[in-house]
């Protein structure tokens, strides 16, 4: 079982994350695009990452760090614990003004993720789980929708994700979207939505948390073939993710096209 210690380390740091995020201006913080075409990073998710990065690693220095905003290094490989965190997912919306920005950070032990946090600031919603011990927001417990039948099911998941080549039959559903990958994985977790997905190649910071969040609530997650994810790669991306309730997850599977059909994978 993880350390209860650890969860709390981890909260403690969502809120700090917080506090330092919102002490920049959103649509007036300074801010630029990532080489290779990688996005856009902000003043804001520097000084968080910087701050993660002395306080966590300072309190556990035996674990390794993996972060979007941290040069990677191949010392992680070797750690059996492991940081992997998003020190402001959702940029964009937060560059904007928008409220639906996240902090999401987990402790992965020998790939599985064992605790979680995200927290969305000016939502004032703290997820958390723990290996074990469920999930929770605002400390009332959570769990995802009952739903089975795929048809009329309400997912989030980005426009491109519904091309037909992603498909064997395109599912007759109700998209919705969230610019956070964190937050939508959270929404899910607690019944709001019944599924979301992502089916391009997926950075482990970006779901890391929420894929215990959504295991301990009880739902179903996966890479887009249906195979379980592990975390702490040596490339760390994942062939995208479905989160649902079970059955609904094995239909969301079963309609996807299969391995190779789709050239990016």
């Amino acid at each position: 079982m993880p350390d209860s210690d650890d969860l709390s380390l981890l909260i403690d740091a969502a809120y700090e994350a917080g506090e330092i995020a919102q002490s920049y201006t959103g649509p007036d913080t300074r801010a630029w695009d990532k080489p290779g075409g990688a996005g856009p990073v902000t003043e804001a998710d520097l000084a968080v990452n910087e701050m993660l990065a002395r306080d966590l690693r300072a309190a556990r220095p035996a674990y390794g760090w993996l972060s979007e905003e941290s040069e990677d290094t191949k010392d992680r490989l070797g750690r059996d614990r492991v940081f992997i965190v998003d020190p402001l997912d959702g940029t964009r919306s937060f560059m904007e003004g928008s409220s639906t920005w996240a902090h999401a950070l987990a402790i992965v032990e020998k790939g599985e993720v064992v605790a979680a946090v995200v927290y969305l600031p000016l939502l004032d919603k703290l997820y958390s789980a723990m290996r074990g011990g469920g999930a929770f927001l605002n400390d009332e417990r959570i769990a995802p929708s009952s739903r089975e039948a795929l048809t009329g099911a309400t997912i989030l998941a980005a426009r491109p994700a519904m091309a037909p080549e992603h498909w064997r039959a395109v599912p007759d559903i109700k998209r919705s979207h969230r610019p956070s990958l964190a937050y939508r994985t959270a929404l899910v977790a607690e019944g709001r939505y019944d599924a979301m997905l992502t089916l391009r190649p997926t950075w482990e910071w970006d779901i890391a948390a929420g894929d215990l969040i959504l295991r301990e609530a009880g739902a179903t997650t996966s890479d887009r073939y249906g195979a379980p994810l592990r975390f702490n790669n040596a490339d760390p991306r994942q062939k995208g993710m479905v989160a649902a309730p079970s059955t609904l997850h094995q239909g969301l599977i079963g309609d996807l096209a299969p391995k190779g059909a789709v050239p990016r994978f």
